[in-house]
């Protein structure tokens, strides 16, 4: 056995699932410190004889940085790319005012952890669902802008009311799924939308919209002819618990809120006074600062992380054993159906046979994904209950290059003297394949997918443009073909996953911001197969819902996965701080958004 196969994932392993699915139970705190064999401190590490726990998967610490760098964290993997704009609304926000990612300066209502599935308190502390038709939820006491202004319940009702006052934000979509919103003192009622009775998707964006003052965006309102997502800015006034120090072309630096609102909510401040995100061209760029210890935790690909264990680094991952990531996220490949070509389900179902899926995960997934099926839900998780996996396979489609070009050709195309399939004459291709550059598992995703295009008759290739650059072609629609995210795991997943790939609620033209159904692919039935879904008053219906959906998808192949990932990476190095959230100290999620922000209120600096 190779090296590389015995480090494959197989979620069919019985030991490995076993271990994943210890990991679901509920979460321990500090309790389970003992669990795990760590390293003892000494040298630069803590007290002579302390057992550190959160260390790297091999059991290694490192002795700490000395200086102010000590009390600082370094982390990589949100931002590509110099830093033009902080407001969150904007197409292409920089981080960390990227909407759904670390909740260091704004913050959402309500927290979601991906490990177990609850919904944990944020802004608000606490809410209550009543059936299928309202949520209410009672704010924290005391909380403060960075500004020191008192934040109010007004500004969380604002914050929706953007998507009224400005209906091309992404936010805007919240109104699909509720009637009104209002607010008592500290209690906000929400009224759920009466036909579509969505419960998952209303709570999905409680746990994602990061909310913002309302004096500051009344005056943008104003400023920008309520055009809101034009806004330019280079502040970021947030609850958080930290402030934007600092952005430049090289890093992006935030600051300890020392007057954070949260102090007593989570048993203390961050650990760290700092939190720097350098900038990288590349993920091997960080990779190489990771592996050194200049880097304390990271949201990027490391192509086979068990080398840097097993050669001593202090690098750990939540799992201890393969996939070493929680998977919860589907890359998919769009086509833009209103492309010449694209614009035929047979040729996208001919596109899909010809991709191996096998190659990706192996070679572009270092095998941190299993083989992906015919289906817009995850298997082997949380969203197995779900999944119909009998007619994923029996009306799915798997790597087979004969197969697709059968597809094509009963779909009338044939081959010309260049070896490209041709139509009425109109070519396959050339199409451009784009996905960011420097997300180097995307990357060799797609040269994979080009080949195989190439090898059947599709003349396509590969592009990869700035994270920004895409971000804008995506959503303007201007691209035939790309690699993009879809909805994670959330509270309203697989629903929403089916909504953002195949919605055709809200369509735009091409040239506009689209947030979902990017392909713009138009279909007469699926607005009516989502409401039936989102509003199904038991498992069964909603199962019965869901599988309908799935049937139409695999019909019509509007988008198809290419592999399974994390939602996250999420990988540290035990240089500097231990105490990191793993299988065996699961107080905290692996995660950055939602209810990872716990684990930075937690970490230990090696030396105290």
């Amino acid at each position: 056995m190779t090296a590389q196969q015995s480090h494959r994932f197989s979620i069919s392993d019985g030991t490995t699932r076993r271990r994943f699915l210890a990991t679901t139970g509920a979460l321990g705190g500090a309790a389970a410190l003992a669990a795990c064999g760590g390293a003892t401190g000494g040298g630069g590490g803590g007290d002579e004889g302390e057992e550190l726990v959160g260390v790297g998967n091999n059991g290694e610490a490192g002795t700490g940085r000395s200086g102010d760098a000590a009390d600082q964290l370094f982390i990589a993997g949100f931002q590509w790319s110099p830093p033009t704009n902080f407001n969150t609304f904007a197409g292409a926000p920089a981080w960390p005012a990227s909407s759904n990612v670390a909740q260091y300066v704004y913050e959402t209502l309500l927290r979601f952890d991906i490990v177990s599935g609850e919904l944990l308190p944020g802004l608000a502390a606490s809410y209550k669902v009543d059936g299928n038709e309202s949520i209410s939820l009672t704010l924290q006491d005391g909380i403060t802008w960075h500004d020191g202004s008192e934040f109010t319940a007004d500004d969380a009702l604002y914050t929706f009311e953007l998507g009224k006052i400005d209906p091309g934000l992404g936010v805007a979509s919240f109104w699909t799924e509720v009637d009104e919103m209002t607010a008592d003192g500290k209690t906000i009622s929400i009224a759920i939308n009466a036909e579509r009775k969505n419960v998952g998707a209303v709570l999905a964006q409680l746990a994602q919209q990061f909310i913002v003052p309302k004096a500051v965006f009344e005056k943008v309102v104003e400023e920008t002819g309520k055009n809101v997502a034009s806004w330019e800015t280079d502040e970021a006034i947030g609850t958080g618990p930290f402030t934007l120090e600092l952005a430049d072309q090289t890093q992006i630096i935030l600051a300890r809120n020392e007057d954070y609102w949260g102090e007593e909510f989570y048993g203390g401040l961050p650990k760290m006074s700092k939190i720097i995100h350098p900038i990288f061209k590349s993920n091997e760029d960080g990779n190489i600062k990771f592996q050194s210890g200049a880097l304390d935790v990271m949201q990027q690909f490391v192509p086979q992380i068990w080398k840097m264990w097993e050669s001593g680094k202090p690098v750990g991952t939540y799992l201890q054993e393969e996939p070493y990531y929680v998977p919860g996220s589907v890359p998919m490949f769009l086509m833009n159906a209103t492309t010449p070509g694209l614009d035929d389900p047979k040729v996208r179902k001919a596109l899909a046979y010809a991709v191996d899926y096998a190659s990706i995960a192996e070679t572009a997934m270092s095998g941190y994904s299993s083989q992906v099926l015919a289906s817009l839900i995850i298997p082997d998780g949380a969203e197995d209950q779900w999944l119909d996996r009998d007619k994923a396979k029996a009306d799915g489609w798997a790597y087979d290059a004969e197969k697709a070009e059968s597809l094509l050709q009963e779909a009338g195309y044939a081959k010309g003297d260049d070896g490209i399939y041709a139509k009425d004459g109109q070519k396959l291709g050339p199409w451009k394949m784009i996905t960011p550059q420097g997300w180097t598992d995307w990357n060799a995703a797609l040269k994979i997918v080009s080949k195989n295009f190439q090898d059947i008759g599709v003349d396509a290739s590969t592009n990869f443009p700035q994270q920004a650059q895409v971000t804008t072609a995506i959503q303007n629609g201007d691209f035939a073909m790309a690699c993009w995210y879809v909805a994670g795991t959330n509270p309203a997943t697989p629903w929403q996953r089916f909504s953002d790939v195949m919605s055709n609620v809200d369509m735009v033209e091409l040239g506009q911001t689209a947030y979902r159904n990017y392909g713009r692919w138009e279909n007469g039935e699926v607005n009516d197969l989502l409401e039936v879904a989102a509003a199904a008053p038991d498992d069964d219906s909603k199962k019965e819902a869901l599988t309908a959906l799935d049937e139409l998808y695999r019909a019509e192949v509007p988008a198809f996965p290419l592999m399974y990932r994390p939602d996250e990476f999420f990988e540290f190095n035990a240089s500097n701080w231990t105490n990191w959230p793993t299988e065996d100290n699961d107080y905290a999620p692996p995660m950055f958004r939602g209810a990872g922000n716990t684990w930075i209120f937690e970490l230990k600096k090696i030396g105290e």
